[in-house]
């Protein structure tokens, strides 16, 4: 099977400086351009300013309903917003022990690298602010959001070099909870991580989050989490204890029963980003994740300008 046009660069075989020059220009001439267009950031979301009113559709965000205008015209009506023209885009990036996982093209944390630095390049335009907020078993560090390319490539290599974290667990709730704390000015979220921890320990938090920001989920993920290879007695490790076990692979029941929590476990973390109103998008480690985020901007922004189109029509 021949590897995806573009493979995230590895952490491991490659320096710093070169995987975010690699980065650049990847993003730079795959999707600087086909990406932007009326809105700053990486998805059109929400702005502070007011806009002109309209009739409420479903799925309209009960929220901004206008009662005054609702009042006089006896149906309701919501009011627009325009969209901030200086975006400030928080990433919250995963870098726990069962990142450290790869059977594809990459680890699951060359992805969530690689990721972090496509909505950085994609939001570093005049104005806008970047801050970064690195999950790891010795506690969060965190990147106040500032301005300017010189600050992106800064915290981008500060990730980049972040240690392996060896064992233990993340705390991702925790994570989040002091994000929504430091981004004070509504603006852009994205979270990249594997989600492997409770829903409850994180979902809550999530949903907190994406009350006052445009809020992603990005789970990443690789093909051996959703299924087990016949291949014998295999030796598994857990990341964050360090405890290992055999296992008989061969077992066909085994396998199934595998296959079907890893099932379960998926739809139980979908379920939970569902239910906190964040956009959820998929990174497997065997697929092209650059053409994975253009599929995911562009499907967006067509929902977004359809619904437009519908209003205006009206």
């Amino acid at each position: 099977m021949a590897a995806p046009a573009n493979v995230p660069p590895r952490t491991t075989r490659t320096g710093p400086d070169e995987v975010l020059r690699r980065l650049d220009l990847a993003v730079s001439h795959k999707l600087d351009g086909l990406l932007h267009g009326e809105y700053q950031g990486l998805v059109p979301g929400h702005g502070s300013e007011l806009g002109e009113t309209r009739a409420y559709q479903p799925g309209d965000d009960v929220r901004r309903i206008d009662w005054n205008v609702t009042a006089r015209m006896q149906n309701p009506h919501v009011r627009d917003t325009i969209a901030d023209r200086e975006l400030e885009t928080w990433a919250i990036c995963d870098m726990g022990a069962s990142m450290d996982f790869g059977t594809a093209w990459c680890e699951k944390r060359d992805l969530a690298i690689s990721a972090t630095a496509a909505v950085g390049f994609l939001t570093n335009r005049t104005g806008n602010r970047f801050g970064l907020v690195t999950v790891q078993p010795s506690g969060n560090v965190v990147v106040p959001a500032r301005g300017g390319r010189t600050h992106l490539m800064s915290s981008l290599h500060r990730l980049t070099t972040t240690p392996r974290a060896g064992t233990g667990e993340i705390d991702l709730g925790t994570a989040i909870v002091r994000t929504a704390a430091v981004a004070r000015r509504r603006g852009l979220a994205i979270v990249i991580s594997d989600f492997l921890g409770e829903p409850a320990s994180w979902g809550p938090a999530l949903r907190r989050l994406s009350t006052r920001h445009e809020t992603i989920a990005i789970e990443v993920l690789d093909p051996r989490e959703l299924s087990l290879p016949d291949v014998g007695v295999l030796s598994l490790v857990d990341p964050t204890t360090g405890a290992t076990r055999e296992v008989p692979t061969a077992k066909k029941k085994l396998r199934d029963r595998y296959a079907a929590a890893a099932s379960e476990q998926r739809t139980a973390i979908a379920e939970t980003i569902r239910r906190s109103n964040a956009d959820h998008l998929i990174l497997p480690t065997d697929q092209d994740w650059l053409l994975d985020i253009v599929r995911f901007v562009a499907s967006r922004r067509e929902r977004v300008h359809a619904r437009r189109a519908g209003w205006e029509a009206r």
